[in-house]
């Protein structure tokens, strides 16, 4: 494809690139001819002529690399903030400049295929609404998080799943309250969207807590009649031994101070009541044992459920790092906070592991970094989910 006709965004990438891999290029041909001539003194060549050369060559390498360097920083989602740094400061550093400019390359030009290869995949099926659903979709984010319009949880997925015929909507309950009082919260929300949209159902993607505060809103609040189906994704159904482990070790003090500083924060953000240890406690083994005898499967919802796991710590940032290190001989392989076992409930559509190196952490199931994971598009994970749905008449 031309790139004239392409989105502005892609457009920039591959200039990005091209013009990286152009400077690249001429260095590489300054120094050849410099050997050559330089192999050969019988040369008659001008002193003159070679400075000039030299110093356009110059110019134009380093017109193009910063060329390339400032659009890869302003079109590229994907660079780390590390990378970015990196290529502005140690561009003329020898062999460093290479290792970092490979990366760029490297980052961009995928990128740009992804981009590519997503806007193809949409514009083909343009117009088949594969994820217009009979009712609309409630996303129900987890604990320590709120809907906000600035930074949406879900990431690029709710924008995808509305681009393929979605309705959606979210939960806009608490960032952490006990399960009871979140689902009671989830309760009203249902209600509210039944009375915006006139449907008389809701299917509902909880992720982490948000799957067991939709569950006791199912099973216990009169749920179940307005509930069509309800997929949970990493949900400790059976608990994390990573809030019991937190528990164990944070003294009373502490974390009651935690918890103090934790709900001034948010109520600044919007949550008019936290409860910060109520929130953790509610993760333990225990409690998700005790909830789970309260909280059964209604007859008439559909539930699912889907996993992901980390391959290694460095998978994830800070906190899902350390608690994949914490829970790793614990309780096995987990995503940073949720180990398998805990999060199967109803019918499990699998636990993902991605084929190459790169795991896919409680975060990365959310598109929470906004990452392009190999071997794994979130964004189309999710719109297979939906479909699904519509294709079961939900």
């Amino acid at each position: 494809m031309k790139t004239n006709t392409l989105p502005r965004n892609e457009k920039l990438l591959i200039g990005s690139y091209r013009r990286i891999v152009a400077a690249g290029v001429l260095f590489l041909f300054e120094i050849a001819l410099y050997i050559a001539i330089g192999m050969r003194p019988q040369a008659d060549v001008r002193s003159s002529l070679l400075i000039a050369n030299a110093v356009l060559g110059v110019i134009v390498i380093l017109v193009l690399l910063f060329g390339g360097m400032i659009r890869a920083a302003a079109a590229s989602k994907q660079l780390s903030a590390v990378v970015r740094v990196s290529m502005f400061f140690v561009w003329w550093v020898p062999v460093v400049n290479l290792v970092v400019l490979g990366k760029v390359c490297k980052t961009v030009k995928g990128e740009y295929k992804f981009l590519c290869g997503k806007r193809l995949l949409n514009e083909g099926r343009k117009g088949m609404q594969i994820c217009a659903t009979r009712y609309p979709i409630l996303m129900v984010h987890g604990v320590f998080f709120r809907d906000w319009k600035a930074f949406n949880y879900w990431g690029r997925i709710p924008k995808e799943l509305s681009g393929n015929g979605a309705r959606i909507f979210y939960g806009s309950h608490s960032s952490a309250l006990p399960v009871e009082q979140a689902a009671a919260e989830l309760k009203t929300r249902i209600e509210e969207i039944m009375r915006e949209t006139g449907c008389e159902k809701v299917n509902v993607i909880g992720h982490s807590k948000g799957g067991l505060d939709a569950r006791y809103a199912i099973s216990c609040l009169g749920m179940d009649a307005h509930v069509a189906s309800l997929i949970t994704v990493n949900t400790p159904h059976r608990g994390t031994p990573l809030a019991e482990k937190l528990l164990a070790l944070a003294p009373d003090k502490l974390a009651s101070a935690l918890g103090r500083q934790y709900g001034k924060l948010f109520a600044k953000l919007g949550d008019d009541d936290c409860d910060f240890l109520g929130s953790v406690n509610g993760l333990t083994p225990a409690r998700c044992g005790q909830l789970n005898q309260v909280m059964p499967d209604r007859e008439g919802v559909l539930y699912q459920s889907v996993g992901s796991l980390m391959r290694a710590a460095s998978n994830a940032g800070p906190p899902l790092n350390a608690g994949y290190a914490i829970i790793k001989p614990l309780g096995g392989d987990n995503d940073g906070l949720v180990c398998p076992d805990s999060m199967a409930w109803g019918h499990c559509l699998g636990i993902l592991e991605p084929s190459g190196k790169r795991g896919i952490s409680h975060g990365d199931i959310i598109d929470l970094t906004r990452k392009n994971i190999p071997g794994f598009d979130v964004c189309e994970f999710y719109v297979k989910l939906v479909s699904d749905l519509r294709e079961k008449g939900l």
